[in-house]
């Protein structure tokens, strides 16, 4: 094999994480492929790249030199072909998103690593409308979710490729019989009054509907939701009902957040774009923005960290 730009990527995003698995969060594949990206890599440099721990890796001292030159060698391949935008007049990229707290980030690194680029962002909540308005060219790109076995759906005019599959938490008020649990199995909650967003075109709620099924049991109380995350938590904080929600969310006061047993629910964050309007730079742009923007939502989310710890602690990747 030969080295390339994404297999330093994948080096640089574990010694980050400190583990295989949640570099795999990070980058948006799943724990096998990535460990065995790793184990291709260390066979082609012909000894080890990191020490595996009960609670994670970390690098080896040779790996610690890989590392630190696969840094330079990604900071360079970035730099290449960027200069001082010129006079001419900026372009305009009209970019859709989903529900997603990477927005923010991602929006304000595409503006410093593009300042020649003008952003116009639209919020659609549903992924199937997303892809509608890219057929139509009515936006360029966009961010959008699917789930494990129904990958987004689009023609050939549509391209797109994961930013992060993320495991599916729920949101508790904090005095709930299950708050002192570092995990909840699902089917504890059949009782609970449910708060669930309509229908994204893309697989949700028949995911979550599957997921009760498979453990035994049908909601008794849902409400239909679409708002804001603060009016959200508040109901949640008077004990109005739960809700499955991102595992990054911050949770205000009264509200807990906790990873489900088995982790039964994933979303996965796409990227996709139209070909035609949008360049190769462009989308590159766009992935490792949202891709470092998640990594800050992460970094702010013990409950997650926490989770992905135990999780694949065992394993050590």
């Amino acid at each position: 094999m030969e080295l390339e730009l994404r297999h330093l990527r994948v080096l640089c995003a574990i010694a980050d994480a400190g583990s295989v698995g949640r570099a795999a969060v990070q980058l948006g594949y799943s724990q096998p492929a990535v460990s065995t990206q790793l184990r291709r890599i260390e066979r082609h440099l012909g000894e080890p790249l990191f020490e595996r721990g009960t609670s994670g890796v970390r690098p080896t001292r040779y790996g610690a030199e890989v590392v630190e030159q696969a840094r330079d060698v990604l900071a360079r391949a970035d730099a290449i072909g960027h200069r001082r935008p010129t006079a001419r007049a900026r372009r305009t990229l009209r970019v859709a998103a989903t529900n997603s707290p990477m927005l923010s980030g991602t929006v304000s690194r595409v503006r410093t690593r593009l300042p020649e680029v003008s952003l116009a962002v639209t919020s659609v909540y549903a992924s199937s409308r997303i892809v509608e308005l890219l057929e139509e060219g009515a936006v360029d790109a966009a961010i959008a979710a699917d789930y494990p076995g129904m990958e987004l759906r689009h023609s050939g005019t549509v391209r797109h490729r994961g930013i992060v599959t993320e495991p599916t938490f729920v949101a508790l008020p904090a005095r709930h019989r299950l708050r002192q649990s570092a995990q909840v199995q699902l089917a504890d909650l059949a009782e609970d009054a449910w708060f669930v967003t309509p229908d994204d075109g893309a697989g949700w709620p028949g995911v979550f509907y599957d997921a009760c099924a498979a453990a035994g049991f049908t909601p008794v109380t849902v409400h239909e939701f679409l708002g804001d995350q603060a009016q959200l938590q508040s109901m949640i904080a008077d004990g109005l009902g739960v809700s499955l929600v991102q595992p990054t969310l911050r949770p205000i006061p009264h509200v807990v957040i906790k990873p489900l047993v088995g982790a039964p629910l994933w979303c996965r964050y796409v990227l996709a774009w139209r070909p035609d309007t949008v360049t190769d730079e462009v989308v590159e742009a766009l992935a490792q923005s949202a891709t470092a923007a998640y990594g800050d939502l992460v970094a702010q989310a013990p409950h997650l960290r926490a989770w992905a710890s135990r999780t694949w602690s065992v394993t050590g990747a």
